[in-house]
């Protein structure tokens, strides 16, 4: 199929499929006697491939690790060992973000919560010590988010 009937079938751009034949994820296209370049079903395949790897989160250097030349001859071990790598990596980041959204919420809640009777330059000094990492409001950090302590609620006076 030509380049443009593989881009339909695809979804993915004529010249973005150029440029994953010019870094070897995809092998060279035969050329037609006019120029054109003709490609088999493995070259769709190969695509859909792509695909899904980069929205799992590989990169391109580690697509194309994990690509065999042939569809056919998986190297099962070596393939298993990555995406086991890769789904590590994803644990990892999810741990990361969790850390990341409970210091935001918590400075969501210092920024909301005002002590009764204080000023607004006593908030903004309340709150720029929580993100400074300042003694007022300040809870220990995250070690994944050393640059965003959690902070403590301002405490409401009774």
């Amino acid at each position: 199929m030509k380049i443009g009937e593989l881009a339909q079938a695809s979804g993915v751009a004529a010249s973005r499929i150029r440029f994953y034949e010019a870094q070897g994820l995809l092998p060279n296209a035969q050329r037609q006697s006019n120029g054109y370049r003709d490609y088999d079903d493995d070259a769709l395949t190969r695509l859909g491939l792509i695909r899904r790897a980069q929205n799992a989160g590989f990169s391109l250097d580690e697509i194309r690790t994990i690509l065999p030349p042939d569809l056919k001859a998986w190297p099962h071990d070596k393939l298993l060992e990555v995406l086991r790598r890769k789904v590590g990596e994803i644990d990892a980041l999810e741990r990361n973000l969790a850390a990341s959204k409970r210091s935001l919420i918590a400075l969501i809640d210092a920024i909301e919560h005002r002590q009764e009777g204080e000023d607004c330059e006593a908030a903004s000094q309340r709150v720029l010590a929580c993100v400074r990492g300042g003694e007022d409001g300040e809870d220990s950090a995250s070690p994944s988010t050393p640059e965003m302590p959690v902070c403590a609620p301002a405490r409401k006076s009774a």
